[in-house]
């Protein structure tokens, strides 16, 4: 019998975890509460806990003595007592202290890998860093998310089945809209043909139709300013309140490769002040449920597909974006595993 060798494509093997040293939301701030909560996210079994002063947290989920899960143990302030047999690791996973084996080899080494994480805009985000670092980059996120004096949003998150990756292919494609989403209240008009060109940015590139603005979904940009994030619009009518346009900034992490975890931040231009209290009062007694009606069409759309529905495709013109974004991905990646192998001699 001949054995066929079947070699996975390191490229791929690497996006399906997600890319290194970028920033990744991980979760709303409001699912770390009191006790220590463990999520699968980036390839990972990650412990994530509050310290008494409500500072957040993160080492993998894994004692350094027997590998149990440090999410199950007791909170000691910055450091974690795990279950299994009381071993205490510190925010900066050194082990602190060995109750069983005091002065054993194991205290006061880093043996746990530690992970900086922050809050902002309601969510948790982690730094995926390739190797520990003692301070990231900064989290620089889009001003739709950092001035609170000029916007309002909301965070919507959800876990849909698939890989994360056909999630970035649904929001890099306008045109989607118009077809799936054409009973919705905002993406009912525009022209069923469209032309698609895209434009460079400083952080990336927009992708959009052409001789068409403010008419339906009609554009998607996207950007990395040290974590990866994408950029619509949607014209909404007078009904819909004050604001003018409708922005969704969305950002997406690989759970595993069959579950994602998706962020939409809900945004409109609005000083602080009765118009932004008007909009989210609309929002959250009239326009929220049709927004989720819009984001369960997808779902649906996204779970339906096979696996491999990526490797079966015909593409056209109006599938450029998506072109683009996934060949900058695995650019990307490339350059990272470049970047780990060896020099030569």
């Amino acid at each position: 019998m001949t054995t066929i060798a079947i070699h996975a494509d390191p490229v791929d093997q690497l996006l399906e975890v997600g890319l290194k040293d970028l920033w990744y939301p991980i979760c709303p701030s409001s699912f770390i509460k009191e006790k220590p909560v463990s999520l699968r996210r980036l390839g990972r079994k990650l412990a994530f806990w509050r310290d008494f002063d409500g500072v957040l947290h993160a080492l993998e989920d894994r004692c350094p003595h027997r590998g149990a899960p440090l999410s199950q143990g007791v909170v000691l302030g910055d450091r974690l007592s795990c279950p299994y047999h009381g071993v205490e690791v510190r925010c900066d996973g050194v082990t602190t202290r060995v109750p069983g084996s005091p002065g054993c080899k194991l205290e006061g080494t880093r043996a746990t890998r530690h992970f900086h994480v922050r809050e902002a805009a309601g969510a948790v985000f982690l730094y995926n860093s390739s190797e520990p670092v003692d301070e990231p980059p900064p989290l620089v996120l889009p001003e739709e998310l950092t001035d609170d004096a000029q916007y309002g949003h909301f965070l919507c998150y959800t876990e849909w089945k698939g890989d994360y990756r056909y999630v970035l292919d649904n929001v890099m494609d306008p045109m989607h809209g118009t077809f799936l989403h054409k009973q919705s209240h905002s993406m009912a008009e525009g022209d069923s043909k469209a032309k698609f060109g895209i434009r460079p940015t400083d952080t990336g590139f927009v992708f959009e139709k052409e001789g068409q603005r403010n008419v339906n979904f009609d554009w998607t940009e996207w950007a990395d300013t040290g974590i990866h994030w994408m950029r619509l619009e949607i014209p909404y009518p007078k009904t819909g309140g004050p604001g003018g346009n409708f922005i969704i900034v969305g950002s997406y992490t690989p759970i595993s490769a069959g579950l994602s975890a998706v962020f939409h931040w809900r945004v409109r231009k609005l000083p602080k002040g009765w118009e932004r209290d008007t909009w989210r009062f609309l929002y959250r007694n009239r326009l929220e449920q049709r927004h989720w009606r819009v984001l369960e069409q997808d779902r649906v759309m996204l779970e339906d597909m096979e696996p491999d529905a990526n490797q079966h495709e015909n593409l056209y013109q109006h599938d450029l974006g998506i072109v683009r974004l996934r060949r900058h991905l695995r650019g990307l990646a490339q350059q990272q595993l470049e970047a780990k192998q060896p020099a030569a001699a």
